[in-house]
C-alpha cells in the first residue's frame, strides 16, 4: 500500500498533536505497517514515515510531537526495525502485540480516571476532559466519545452570580429567616411535584411578585406583612429577579460546600432540604464545585489563547472587547499578546527584505515561536530553500554504490537531503551520505543531491557518471588430481566470461571451465572477468583473482597406533604412514564413523560430526592434545574441501597414577601411589614381566610388591588399564626410578696390645663393589648414631673397593659408646650385630 502523507498528517500527527503531543502507542498506526507486510515492505514504509516526520518538524505545531517520535524510535524501535530490514520480523511482531496491550491498558486507565473525575454527579467540564485525554495521549474526539459511553455529561458549568444583584441582600435573607422560608425561590415560586426548577428560564416572575403583593395587601397588617413587603420590594427593584433567586440559592449552597460534604450528601441537601428538582440540583452542585472564586469572562479566554500560542487570534478577540472589560488579569494578558504580535510582525516583515535565506529563516522561526498563528509566516518559511550541498562523489564498493557529499553550508533549521539517480529520486537522508544497493547494470548512472528544508529544496549538486559492471557471481573454483574446475553465475547484460591462468587464456564454457593443463603441487592464479558491450565496443572487467593448487587424489590412512606421548603428560602419540598427498587430520567422534573406509566426504560434513584435534607432526608421529578425552579417533586425508576417510580407533581416557614412590628392601620393591579416579586396574611392567593389579588388591595388600634381585635395575612402568569391547586398553604409563644395589657387609673388632690397641673394619661383598664414600664414626651414650653427622668421625675413605681392611687407632672415649659405619654409592651397607657396635 503506497504511503499517503496527507492522510498520515490528518489521521495520525494532527490527532496526536491535539492530544498533547503524545505519540500513538499503536505501532501499526504510528508506522503505517501491518502484520502481513514483508520485511522489504516494512523497511520501505517506515523510511517514508520517518521522512514525513522530518518534513513535518519544520512546522512549529508538530515540533514537540516529532521530537518525541524520534526519541522513542532511537531508544526503543531502531534495533527492532534494523532486525526487520535483515529479514527478522519476529521481534517486530512481538513489539506490535506488546504495544497493543499497552494501548488497551491506557484505555482502561483513561476510563477509570474519567469515572473518578465525574463522581456521583456524572458531570465534567470540557477542559477537564480534554486535559485527561491529553495526559493519556488520546484525542479530544476520542475522549469525548469515551465520556459519553460512560454516561458522563460534558458541559461547561453554569455561571452562578458571584455578587448579589440587589445590594441590601442581607436584609432579604434576614426577612426570609423570620418568615421561616427555606430560600427566596421557595417563597416566590409555587411548589411543583419533584421540586423547584430555577436553572432555566422562569417566565412570569414579575406576575408572580404582583400576585404575592395582592395577597399581602388583603391580609391584616402586622409584622409579617411588613417583612413580606420588604422582600417583594427587593424583587421589584432588582433588574433581574431570577438572578436574585439563583444568588440566594448559590449563597446557601456555597456555605454548605465549605463543610466539604460528599456529592450524595449535597444532593440530598439540595433536593430534600432546599426542595430543588434533581436535574437543577446537579447543575447547581456542579457549578459550585467548579467555581474558582472568579468568573470566566475575557481573562479566561485570553489565558487559553495565549497559553496555546494563538496570539494573533487573541489580538483579534481583543478587538471586539470594550475597554471596560479589560481590567486586572485581562489587561495584562492583552498587553502581552499585543507586544508578542508586534515583535512577530516586525520579524516577519524584516524577513521579507532579508537577502540571506538562512537569516530570513531564523527570523521567521523566531516569529512563529512567539506567535504560532502568525499569518503568512509558515508559507514564507516553506519557500526559503537552503544552500545546495557541496561536491558529490560516487564510488563502487563491490555491488554497492557509495554516494557522499559535502553538507549544505546552511545551519538554520533541519536540513535533509534527497538523492536522485538519473533524475529520479530514490533516497532521502539526514546525513551527507547514501548508498545504492541495486544500481542498474551496464548503464551510465548520474547521481545528484539536493538539500531540503521543509518543502523548499536547493539547486542540484551532480557527480560524474559511473557504470556498474558486476563481476561473475557465486564463483567457485576447485582443484583435484590434475584438474581445476570453475563455476559461476552470469550477471545480466554480460556478453561472455573470459578466464586466464597465469596470464594465458583458458577455454571457457557457458558458466564454467575445466582446465586439465595443470600439474599437481603447483599453485596457479586464475582471473575470471566479465565482458560487456558499451555501444561502441566491448569492455572487460578487472576480474576476480583466485589461487588454487591441484593435489593428487588423497590416499586414506590404512592403520595407525595410539599411545601416550613419552614427552608429554597429557598428549597422545599417533604413529602412521604419512599420506603421499593432502593434509592428515584426526577427528574425535562419539561413535564409529558412518562413512566407509576410503569414501570422499566434504570436510565440512566430517567436522560437523565431530571435533578436529590439534595435531603436531614430529619425527615419531603426530602428537595430539587429547589424553583426557574419550571417543573414536578417525584419520582423514584432506585436500581442498574434500576429506578421504581412513582408519579409526577407539580411545579411552584413563587418568595417570600420581605420587608414585618405590622403596627397595632387599630383594623386594614396595611401590606406593595415589590411585586414579575411575580406573579399575593398573598394569605393572618390569623387564619382560607384566602384572595387573586391581584397586581392591592394592588396598588389601597396602601397595604393590615386586620381587627384584638387588643387583637388577629394570625399567618399572605403571599404566592405567581397562577392558573395552573385549580388548584391553592402556592409558599413559608412569616410570618408576629404580637402581641396582650390591649388599656390603662390614665387621668391627679390636686388635693389638693394651697400650697400642687398634680398631679394625673389614668389608666383604659377594661381588665387586665400589663405595663412593665410607665413614667410621663414634658416639658416646646409649643411642647409636643414625648418620655420619650424628657422631665424631674416626676415619673417612673415598673410592673404596670391596673387599677391604681398614685400621684406625682405638678411640679414647669413656664408656658406653658406639662405633658405626656409613656408605654412599650403589651399595646397601649391612650392619653387624649390636654387641659388636656397642662398647661398654
Amino acid at each position: 500500500m503506497p504511503f499517503d502523507e496527507e492522510r498520515y498528517l490528518r489521521e495520525v500527527l494532527e490527532p496526536a498533536r491535539q492530544a498533547g503531543g503524545t505519540p500513538p502507542l499503536d505501532l501499526c498506526r504510528r508506522y503505517q505497517i501491518t502484520d502481513r507486510m514483508s520485511a522489504a515492505e516494512v523497511t520501505e514504509i517506515v523510511g517514508q514515515v520517518r521522512q514525513c516526520w522530518r518534513r513535518s518538524r519544520q512546522k512549529l505545531k508538530f515540533r514537540k510531537l516529532i521530537d518525541a517520535l524520534e526519541v522513542e524510535h532511537d531508544q526503543h524501535y531502531r534495533a527492532i526495525f534494523k532486525a526487520a530490514a535483515d529479514g527478522d520480523l519476529a521481534k517486530l511482531r512481538t513489539e506490535i502485540k506488546l504495544a497493543a496491550e499497552r494501548e488497551g491498558k491506557r484505555v482502561v486507565d483513561l476510563r477509570r480516571r474519567l469515572d473518578d473525575a465525574a463522581g456521583k454527579l456524572r458531570l465534567l467540564p470540557p477542559d477537564v476532559v480534554e486535559g485527561i485525554g491529553k495526559s493519556a495521549g488520546v484525542s479530544t474526539q476520542a475522549v469525548m466519545a469515551l465520556a459519553a459511553e460512560l454516561g458522563i455529561d460534558v458541559r461547561e458549568p453554569d455561571q452562578l452570580p458571584q455578587s448579589s444583584p440587589y445590594e441590601p441582600y442581607a436584609n432579604v435573607r434576614t426577612a426570609l429567616d423570620l418568615l421561616s422560608q427555606r430560600h427566596l425561590a421557595g417563597y416566590v415560586l409555587a411548589e411543583r411535584p419533584g421540586g423547584l426548577q430555577i436553572m432555566g428560564d422562569i417566565p412570569g416572575i414579575l406576575d408572580r411578585v404582583a400576585t404575592l403583593e395582592q395577597r399581602t395587601q388583603v391580609r391584616q397588617r402586622g409584622a409579617g406583612t411588613t417583612i413580606a413587603d420588604g422582600i417583594l420590594a427587593a424583587l421589584r427593584n432588582t433588574p433581574d429577579p431570577v438572578a436574585l433567586l439563583r444568588y440566594d440559592i448559590a449563597v446557601r449552597l456555597r456555605e454548605r460546600v465549605r463543610e466539604h460534604p460528599y456529592d450524595d450528601t449535597l444532593m440530598r441537601h439540595v433536593t430534600d432540604d432546599l426542595g430543588i428538582e434533581a436535574g437543577d440540583a446537579k447543575r447547581l452542585i456542579y457549578a459550585i464545585r467548579q467555581e474558582s472564586g472568579v468568573s470566566g469572562g475575557p481573562a479566561s479566554r485570553l489565558r487559553e489563547l495565549v497559553d496555546a500560542g494563538r496570539i494573533h487570534e487573541a489580538v483579534g478577540f481583543l478587538a471586539v472587547l470594550s475597554a471596560e472589560t479589560l481590567s486586572g488579569e485581562a489587561a495584562e494578558l492583552a498587553a502581552e499578546a499585543r507586544a508578542r504580535l508586534a515583535e512577530a510582525v516586525r520579524l516577519r516583515d524584516a524577513a521579507r527584505t532579508e537577502s540571506d535565506a538562512d537569516q530570513a529563516w531564523t527570523m521567521l522561526d523566531e516569529a512563529l515561536s512567539r506567535v504560532s498563528d502568525l499569518p503568512g509566516a509558515e508559507a514564507m518559511l516553506a519557500g526559503l530553500a537552503p544552500r545546495p550541498p557541496g561536491a558529490v562523489r560516487a564510488r563502487l564498493h563491490g555491488d554497492v554504490v557509495a554516494i557522499v557529499w559535502q553538507p549544505s553550508p546552511s545551519r538554520a533549521g533541519d536540513i535533509d537531503y534527497e538523492v536522485y539517480r538519473n533524475g529520479v529520486p530514490f533516497a532521502e537522508t539526514g546525513r551527507p551520505n547514501a548508498s545504492d544497493e541495486r544500481p542498474p547494470v551496464n548503464t551510465p548512472v548520474t547521481y545528484s543531491v539536493t538539500a531540503r528544508r521543509g518543502q523548499a529544496t536547493s539547486a542540484l549538486a551532480v557527480c560524474a557518471p559511473l557504470t556498474y559492471r558486476p563481476e561473475p557471481e557465486d564463483l567457485r573454483l576447485s582443484a583435484v588430481d590434475g584438474v581445476v574446475t570453475g563455476r559461476w553465475r552470469v550477471p545480466a547484460e554480460v556478453l561472455r566470461v573470459v578466464v586466464t591462468r597465469d596470464g594465458g587464456p583458458v577455454r571457457v564454457e557457458s558458466t564454467g571451465f575445466r582446465d586439465q593443463q595443470v600439474r599437481n603441487g603447483v599453485t596457479y592464479e586464475y582471473v575470471i572477468s566479465a565482458v560487456y558491450s558499451d555501444g561502441r565496443g566491448e569492455v572487460t572487467t578487472p576480474g576476480l583473482r583466485r589461487s588454487v593448487t591441484p593435489q593428487a587424489k588423497p590416499v586414506p590412512v590404512a592403520d595407525f597406533t595410539v599411545e601416550p606421548d613419552p614427552a608429554g603428560r597429557d598428549e597422545l602419540l599417533i604413529r602412521c604412514a604419512e599420506p603421499a598427498s593432502g593434509v592428515l587430520e584426526f577427528v574425535l567422534l562419539a561413535s564409529e564413523p558412518r562413512w566407509p573406509f576410503g569414501t570422499d566426504v566434504p570436510i565440512a560434513e566430517v567436522r560437523a560430526a565431530g571435533r578436529v584435534l590439534p595435531a603436531t607432526a614430529t619425527r615419531e608421529g603426530y602428537v595430539l592434545r587429547a589424553a583426557r578425552v574419550s571417543g573414536v579417533l578417525l584419520a582423514v586425508t584432506v585436500v581442498e574441501d574434500t576429506a578421504t576417510v581412513g582408519a579409526h580407533r577407539e580411545h579411552v581416557n584413563l587418568s595417570v597414577p600420581r605420587r608414585v614412590s618405590a622403596v627397595r628392601r632387599g630383594g623386594t620393591i614396595h611401590i606406593g601411589l595415589e590411585w586414579p579416579k575411575d580406573v579399575p586396574e593398573i598394569e605393572v611392567r618390569w623387564g619382560s614381566r607384566t602384572m595387573v593389579v586391581s584397586s581392591a588388591a592394592y588396598r588389601s595388600q597396602g601397595g604393590i610388591r615386586l620381587d627384584i634381585p638387588e643387583n637388577e635395575a629394570p625399567k618399572v612402568e605403571l599404566a592405567p588399564t581397562t577392558v573395552v569391547k573385549g580388548a584391553r586398553v592402556r592409558g599413559q604409563a608412569v616410570r618408576v626410578p629404580l637402581s641396582s644395589v650390591v649388599p656390603l657387609r662390614y665387621d668391627v673388632r679390636r686388635e693389638g696390645a693394651v697400650w697400642r690397641r687398634q680398631l679394625v673394619v673389614e668389608l666383604t661383598s659377594e661381588q665387586p663393589a665400589t663405595v663412593n664414600r665410607f665413614v667410621l664414626v663414634v658416639k658416646s651414650g646409649r643411642i647409636q648414631p643414625g648418620s655420619p653427622e650424628d657422631g665424631r668421625v674416626l676415619g673417612e675413605w673415598s673410592g673404596l673397593s670391596a673387599p677391604a681392611r681398614l685400621v684406625v687407632p682405638m678411640p679414647r672415649q669413656p664408656k658406653p659408646y658406639w662405633v658405626r659405619c656409613f656408605a654412599e654409592g650403589p651399595v646397601e651397607l649391612i650392619d653387624p650385630p649390636v654387641r659388636v657396635l656397642k662398647v661398654g
